[in-house]
């Protein structure tokens, strides 16, 4: 039995790899979450007047990766205490939230991130929004495996800042 999860953190496309390459990941999808407009488009989320954050879906395999170690990768991901979006990307767009389905998801996300921030890794608080899961709507094509697809792009926009966070501060 298949299970599913949704993460934003930044841009989408460097959202994707982290998870896909993971033993029990059925499949990683990016698209688009949270705000009030259907079936958005990718211009449409950029103009900021959706409501939508760039977010992967995934679907995952529970006996082979649990929920819980899939928000441990996700905090790996992403500048926790950022809320204004994630590395080069900036916008409510690319805000960090873990999105739950159900109240066992909740209840991981939020010990999870109690635990990340009694860690005190960083010197700011902890500020990952948790939030209901919401209609989720795929983007464009062009959009999907974007690693794969064009991995040289790919990893200029990880070197927007992203791999250097995580090597800095994910490494210690």
């Amino acid at each position: 039995m298949l299970d599913t999860a949704i993460f934003a953190g930044g841009c989408f496309w460097c959202m994707v790899q982290p998870f896909d390459t993971r033993p029990g990941i059925e499949k990683v999808v990016s698209g688009y979450t949270g705000g009030h407009v259907p079936n958005p488009t990718y211009e449409e989320v950029c103009s900021h007047t959706t409501g939508h954050t760039e977010a992967v879906k995934i679907t995952f395999n529970p006996q082979i990766i649990s929920y819980e170690e899939l928000v441990e990768i996700y905090w790996q991901q992403t500048d926790p205490t950022d809320a204004s979006g994630q590395f080069q990307d900036r916008g409510d767009s690319y805000r960090p939230v873990i999105f739950v389905k159900d109240e066992h998801q909740r209840k991981i996300a939020e010990t999870s991130k109690k635990n990340l921030s009694e860690q005190k890794i960083f010197d700011k608080p902890i500020v990952t929004q948790i939030e209901n899961a919401k209609p989720f709507y795929e983007a464009e094509d062009y959009h999907q495996d974007f690693y794969k697809k064009n991995p040289l792009r790919h990893q200029i926009e990880e070197l927007g800042g992203r791999q250097q966070f995580k090597d800095t501060q994910w490494k210690k």
